[in-house]
């Protein structure tokens, strides 16, 4: 009688480990599909605005100290362009409002985000009013400079070197992506020659 007993609680104990360690595996399962969709979600994430991660998209609208409206910009302020760039998704083709026009250098620079990450190159753009202690001369290609713009997640005050250098006219924006989403206001920034009339 108490072998037949201790058969049936051996039997039960056995039963309940083996359903254990079923329920353990389909939970270490799921953490690692989970982990997989996370990572996968942080990699569809970093595409835009030239697959950098953390784009600001909509801007308060100020502008940096000493910074120049355009005297006589191609599009005026209240008009409307058609931006023929692709900074970020959704963006090339789509109608835009121009809210402000300034005359300025534009500068396209690769950096290391300062809260880690993949480096970036070919940042398009910030403009020499965006710079750490920038004086008159416009920077030159090669050129070490201090970043004081946050368009993005681990930009400000990183150490950048500028890759290209321009003089021109720079607008801040409004715009709908033309793939849908939310209105994106004071974008900053988008060259005249990115810029066609409507």
């Amino acid at each position: 009688m108490n072998r037949t007993i201790l058969f049936f609680i051996t039997l039960v104990i056995a039963i309940f480990l083996a359903a254990c360690s079923n329920d353990n595996q389909e939970s270490e399962q799921g953490n690692t599909n989970q982990s997989e969709n996370t990572e996968q979600e942080q990699d569809t994430s970093s595409e835009g605005h030239g697959g950098h991660a953390g784009m600001d998209h909509s801007g308060s609208g100020e502008v940096p100290e000493g910074l120049k409206d355009a005297e006589n910009p191609t599009f005026k302020v209240g008009s409307k362009a058609i931006i023929n760039d692709d900074h970020m998704e959704g963006m090339n083709g789509a109608e835009a409002t121009i809210v402000g026009a300034y005359d300025t250098t534009v500068y396209t620079i690769s950096y290391d985000p300062t809260n880690g990450g993949e480096r970036v190159t070919n940042h398009k753009w910030i403009i020499h009013e965006e710079i750490k202690d920038a004086g008159d001369t416009p920077y030159k290609q090669g050129d070490e400079v201090i970043v004081e713009a946050y368009h993005m997640e681990g930009m400000e005050s990183v150490t950048a070197v500028i890759d290209s250098a321009e003089q021109t006219t720079v607008y801040m924006v409004d715009f709908t992506p033309t793939t849908g989403g939310e209105k994106v206001t004071n974008h900053k920034w988008v060259t005249e020659s990115e810029l066609s009339a409507k």
